[in-house]
């Protein structure tokens, strides 16, 4: 800004000099006339040259005096600019004359002092806004300088590596450890001690300029704290849904027990129980009911914490080339209680563990075949390709579903005997794939739609 200044000088006083010679040589022709008449008139000489000389300054005066009120208007300018290249905005011209050019540009250098006095509060009141947010959210925040050296940390920073924005400011990546965290991946999870504490971090990174340099910003998120709470929330509702149905096979076994044990007391048969004609072959079929009860429950509880288990302990997914149609084929032919429609479709090749989505697609034409039965009505299968994704759709028309908010909450089912884990054992192999799993009422037609959807190669 001084070097344009500075250049811009010379052509000031140019301009200055310009208008100068034009006053001058404008009055020149007039100045010329007025002494050629007066050297005619019959005058004395002193009276001659004392007007002469007169006449010549009174000239030149007028030329100096329009050099001087332009070099007063300009430094005006210029100081006003001037204040406000160096952030005085509350200097203020005054108003020339009404309706002037200099009136103009007073008034336009007033209005930009006035804007960049808003402007610079605006962007005051923004930093300490942004200052503020960031100094009280919950992530680490760390800028770095182009050579590396920790150029801005917040309060989070500083409770992560146990020292005070002073000490920080200043200290080379390397030695904090998070010159890794500089290049490479964007976004990444990790699991590892920062700052001498040990959780899980989701590190982030970005890049901005200042002063027309590239800078480093790094976030870093502590997850240890969120995952322990959601693992607790997690058991919470697993001690809950276990001891609810724990309880519902418990209470039941307790009350036939408590009467079998009272039949047993009666066994040996007593002279009352005779004369009531009570025989001993109706209490065998009370205890032979009370166990059968009692075996019923146990095995209902077992069938339970079997499906539980088989939820819990999911492998990771071995993957391989597979046939979506030989797949497909081989889930139909499994099915017996209803035939299964096959709507032909193209070849498509997937690599994905062929186990693990055979169980999947069993679950979900089981249930279909299960809606189905209740009205007499068809199940079909297709499947097709979307873009990178291969699509399986399974069509029942059955009743439809009133609420499909919770089906895929484990243990929650809307059949009598159902274990409410088919659903969820399914979308939970569709996810570890990549994959998704809907399961809506069809449009323009009775029944539902489960939908497959998978990569049609899995990332590794």
């Amino acid at each position: 800004m001084d070097a344009q200044y500075k250049r811009g000088a010379p052509q000031a006083r140019n301009l200055e000099l310009a208008i100068a010679l034009l006053v001058v040589g404008g009055a020149l022709p007039a100045v010329s006339v007025s002494l050629w008449y007066l050297w005619r008139q019959p005058l004395p000489p002193e009276v001659r040259w004392t007007l002469t000389i007169v006449i010549v300054v009174f000239w030149i005066a007028s030329g100096s005096a329009a050099r001087q009120m332009a070099t007063r208007s300009l430094n005006v300018i210029a100081n006003l600019l001037g204040a406000l290249r160096e952030g005085d905005y509350s200097i203020r011209g005054l108003s020339a004359r009404s309706g002037s050019s200099m009136a103009m540009v007073m008034r336009e250098v007033n209005d930009l002092g006035s804007t960049l006095q808003r402007q610079r509060t605006e962007a005051v009141e923004s930093t300490a806004l942004l200052t503020h947010v960031m100094q009280e959210i919950a992530v680490a925040v760390f800028a770095f300088d182009p050579l590396h050296q920790l150029l801005l940390v917040n309060k989070a920073g500083e409770r992560l590596f146990g020292k005070t924005q002073v000490d920080l400011l200043g200290t080379p990546a390397t030695g904090m450890g998070m010159d890794e965290y500089l290049t490479g991946e964007p976004r990444r999870l990790i699991d590892r001690a920062i700052g001498g504490r040990k959780g899980r971090y989701e590190v982030r990174r970005a890049a901005f300029y200042r002063d027309g340099r590239p800078h480093h910003l790094i976030v870093i998120a502590d997850l240890s704290q969120a995952l322990r709470e959601e693992e607790q929330a997690a058991w919470q509702r697993i001690v809950r849904v276990l001891s609810h149905e724990i309880n519902n096979s418990l209470t039941p076994i307790k009350s036939i027990a408590h009467s079998l044990r009272r039949i047993v007391d009666r066994a040996a048969g007593s002279a009352a129980d005779r004369a009531a004609g009570i025989s001993g072959f109706e209490r065998s079929d009370e205890v032979s009911q009370g166990l059968s009860l009692i075996e019923e429950r146990s095995g209902a509880l077992g069938r339970f914490l079997r499906a539980y288990a088989q939820l819990a302990r999911l492998p990771k997914p071995q993957p391989r080339p597979l046939s979506v149609t030989d797949l497909m084929m081989r889930i139909v032919e499994l099915e017996k209680r209803l035939p299964v429609r096959v709507t032909p479709s193209p070849e498509i090749r997937l690599v994905a563990d062929s186990d693990q989505l055979e169980q999947a697609l069993i679950n979900l034409v089981r249930n279909a075949v299960d809606a189905s039965l209740e009205t007499n009505g068809a199940v079909s299968v297709r499947w097709s390709t979307l873009g990178d994704w291969a699509e399986i759709a399974i069509d029942d028309e059955g009743k439809g579903l009133p609420d499909t908010s919770n089906l895929f909450v484990p243990f929650f089912t809307t059949k009598p005997n159902g274990s409410g884990i088919g659903l969820a054992l399914s979308r939970q192999i569709a996810e570890a794939h990549g994959g998704t799993i809907t399961l809506e009422n069809r449009v323009g037609a009775v029944g539902c739609r489960a939908a497959l959807r998978l990569p049609m190669k899995m990332s590794q």
